[in-house]
């Protein structure tokens, strides 16, 4: 089996396999896929034994930390672990966070006893806040406490333009979690700009939420899915893919931005792919910037 490669995440000196594992998908139902205990033991244990050492929750998703912390506590040396704060537990998807100092210490530290861990090795705000709001209540003050306490090593955003620029320019986060793939290349070159100041960069959604065949029935964020169909038919990607499935064609060019550090397939189009891509990972990277030459005259940044 081809070794998964793994690259620093940025100024934290973190060494994350460049497919990681997204957790979403742990939620259980009714919002996500009603996996067995036994599965999801399976799944989380096939993924470390693999290789995939970036392992990505949140308060956010369901009784995904429980899983994590009942089934595979017991390697937790094996993983880098990330999660994110500001979430209000058991809350309806979409609902507003809330960034009091109270609300991020209570978080993290529930976190650490779901999981069973006694440090969080990446905690990031899951909204893209404006600079100024980031402390308004004590929030990044607390995370700041939390870490100086040892429960969090490093500090995090799941961010979007336009305040990431503001982020990048604080200087206090070591790492970004920003949405990429060939369908969504609005933040192309904030990645560059981010991972040059020295931040590390997780990639979220970059295999689009699955591809077309998928989109039935999903609820896609930022882009809807009507917008992303037409894009992948208008841009006749469809011919591109040699022999490849579609998920591989998509995966290839994400893992083709020089400035990737690790990212992982989400919901339910991970389970069913991601240890067949981890098989097919040379042929990825060996024809990752030829696909890169071809796509960007189809779909523009």
């Amino acid at each position: 089996m081809t070794e998964i490669p793994r690259r620093t995440l940025g100024r934290t000196g973190l060494e994350v396999s460049t497919l990681g594992y997204g957790a979403m998908e742990l939620r259980g139902a009714p919002t996500g896929p009603d996996l067995s205990e036994a599965d999801a033991a399976a799944l989380l244990n096939e993924l470390l034994d693999v290789g995939v050492n970036f392992i990505d929750t949140s308060i956010d998703y369901g009784r995904s930390e429980d899983v994590i912390g009942a089934l595979i506590a017991d390697r937790r040396d094996e993983y880098v672990l990330a999660s994110k704060c500001g979430c209000v537990p058991r809350a309806p998807q979409g609902s507003d966070h809330v960034h009091t100092a109270e609300n991020i210490r209570n978080g993290v530290e529930a976190s650490l006893r779901r999981m069973k861990t006694d440090h969080l090795d990446l905690v990031q705000f899951h909204r893209s806040l404006h600079a100024d709001e980031f402390d308004a209540e004590g929030a990044l003050s607390e995370l700041l406490a939390l870490q100086a306490e040892g429960k969090v090593r490093f500090l995090g955003v799941s961010a979007v333009l336009p305040t990431l620029d503001e982020q990048i320019e604080m200087g206090v986060f070591d790492a970004f979690q920003i949405p990429y793939s060939a369908l969504q290349r609005d933040h192309e070159d904030v990645i560059t700009r981010a991972s040059d100041a020295g931040m590390g960069i997780i990639i979220r959604g970059g295999v689009a939420r699955g591809v077309p065949d998928d989109w039935e029935g999903r609820i896609n964020y930022m882009v809807p899915t009507e917008t992303m169909r037409n894009w992948w038919d208008d841009a006749k990607l469809d011919e591109l893919l040699d022999g490849m499935s579609r998920v591989d064609f998509l995966l290839r060019f994400t893992l083709s931005h020089p400035d990737l550090d690790t990212t992982g397939p989400e919901g339910d189009v991970l389970r069913e792919v991601l240890l067949h891509m981890v098989e097919e990972y040379s042929r990825h990277c060996g024809h990752a910037d030829l696909l890169r030459e071809r796509i960007d005259g189809r779909i523009g940044q």
